[in-house]
């Protein structure tokens, strides 16, 4: 069996913070101690750098069709960029096609992640039709492993359910103990927004962003915690963008219910300026779109006030040819934004480096909840005994600059084009396997497993 040491790192998870050494026996954590011996054990030198676990993160859209095309990164590109970005675990989204079988649904995402992912990954199910024989799979789904079920309140025709497949969906997961998440926005305004600025000839990027006002995802906030506190579900907003939507969740807590928020690491750092009369902006068509600078300070607090869990990514790339689908009508544009790879750098060196956050709340919304959230803790999102060796290095004095000349998304813009960031992942150690190197892949394709999850452990 292989043994690898990492040497003299400062090691910090959501509960821990010590300068130690880690041994790995294999896939697993075996050891936690100063001055452990190598024993011929292959050594990394951390000395003056960070070790954290492997992030996780558990909104991403791999090779995902969407508005006639499909997102550009594939689970091979895809994982491999994570890897490269700190971020050794995703969770794709599975999408159910109306009319269709959760079984057949997964069988396809199967085909496209087994054999090709480069780090672990593994599924949520959205579910887009609830009916009499969809609510028999839900079990079945959750023998799989796949114990956390998406909900979208937008999308009408394509992918939203109603309020009464809601009800259905959230009474049967949670017989069988697992999650329901939600797109939160308000579909039907938002469909009549978009039909009113298109009537007008308002087809810029800018109307995309004006279809979506604050509104319409505080009120879907509003419903779905409403609905889930009535079924009793365990209950998580995904991609939660503005201080409205936030408020509802603080409302919520009065009634002693627990709802999850996930934030992404775009609503923290881009606002809606950036949303011009010019097709640039639709670089940053997403949905929902950035927000106002009022609203990355709510979210900024609701970390810190453990009221925001989770920052993910929602990484859904297109490239600029995709884009381009949607030149003369912003409603046409692929909604999607590339961060996969960025998503723990920027993080670091805009939160944890100028004083946002604290390292071990960096830990926590980057790793160790989504782990807890979503049933894979503690084989996932620590650094403990018997965990998987999913180990990070950092190091923190390091400055470079995000182009997409250098990331490995297979995306031909960046969203952060010309950042500068303090702080740069060194090493990147994948279930006890060096990952990524000063830059280099270490592992092949069909390198990640499927990670079977059980319930939420929060």
């Amino acid at each position: 069996m292989a043994t690898l040491l990492v040497k003299n790192g400062r090691v910090v998870t959501a509960d821990f913070d010590a300068v130690c050494d880690v041994l790995i026996e294999g896939e697993t954590i075996a050891a936690i101690g100063r001055n452990l011996p190598a024993n011929g054990a292959e050594v990394i030198d951390a000395t003056g750098k960070i070790v954290v676990p492997g992030g996780i993160d558990p909104h991403v859209h791999l090779d995902m069709p969407f508005m006639g095309t499909f997102s550009s990164d594939t689970h091979e590109t895809g994982t491999r960029a994570a890897l490269h970005g700190g971020t050794t675990t995703v969770i794709d989204f599975v999408l159910q096609k109306q009319g269709h079988s959760l079984r057949e649904a997964l069988t396809e995402w199967q085909g496209r992640a087994t054999g090709t992912a480069v780090g672990d990954y593994s599924f949520h199910m959205a579910v887009t039709d609830f009916n009499p024989d969809t609510r028999e799979e839900i079990k079945d789904m959750v023998a799989e492993g796949i114990t956390s079920f998406k909900t979208f309140m937008a999308y009408k025709g394509a992918l939203m359910i109603d309020d009464a497949q809601m009800v259905g969906l959230m009474q049967e997961v949670r017989k069988h103990g697992g999650l329901v998440t939600a797109h939160a926005t308000n579909g039907d305004m938002i469909d009549t927004l978009i039909a009113q600025h298109r009537a007008q000839g308002k087809l810029t990027p800018r109307y995309h962003y004006l279809s979506q006002p604050e509104v319409t995802e505080a009120e879907a906030s509003g419903r779905f915690t409403d609905i889930a506190d009535y079924t009793g579900v365990n209950a998580y907003i995904v991609h939660l963008t503005c201080e409205g939507a936030l408020n509802q969740v603080r409302d919520a807590t009065r009634r002693n219910q627990r709802v999850f928020v996930e934030t992404c690491i775009q609503y923290l750092l881009l606002d809606a300026d950036l949303y011009g009369e010019e097709f640039e902006g639709a670089k940053w068509v997403m949905s929902p779109p950035l927000r106002e600078k009022k609203d990355q300070e709510t979210l900024w607090a609701g970390i810190n006030q453990g009221l925001v869990q989770v920052v993910g990514t929602d990484h859904c790339p297109f490239r600029w040819e995709q884009k381009l689908m949607g030149k003369d009508d912003f409603s046409k544009i692929p909604n999607g934004h590339p961060a996969i790879e960025h998503r723990m750098e920027l993080l670091f060196s805009e939160g944890v480096q100028k004083g946002r956050i604290s390292l071990q709340k960096f830990v926590e919304v980057t790793s160790t909840n989504a782990a807890k959230i979503f049933g894979m803790f503690p084989r996932k999102g620590t650094i403990s005994i018997g965990a998987d060796a999913d180990l990070v290095i950092i190091d923190p004095a390091a400055k470079h600059t995000i182009s997409a000349a250098t990331h490995h998304m297979n995306v031909d813009y960046s969203a952060y084009e010309g950042w500068e960031l303090t702080g740069k992942i060194d090493t990147v150690l994948l279930r006890g396997q060096v990952a990524v190197d000063a830059g280099e892949t270490k592992v092949p394709k069909g390198y990640g497993q499927f990670i079977r999850r059980g319930k939420t452990a929060f």
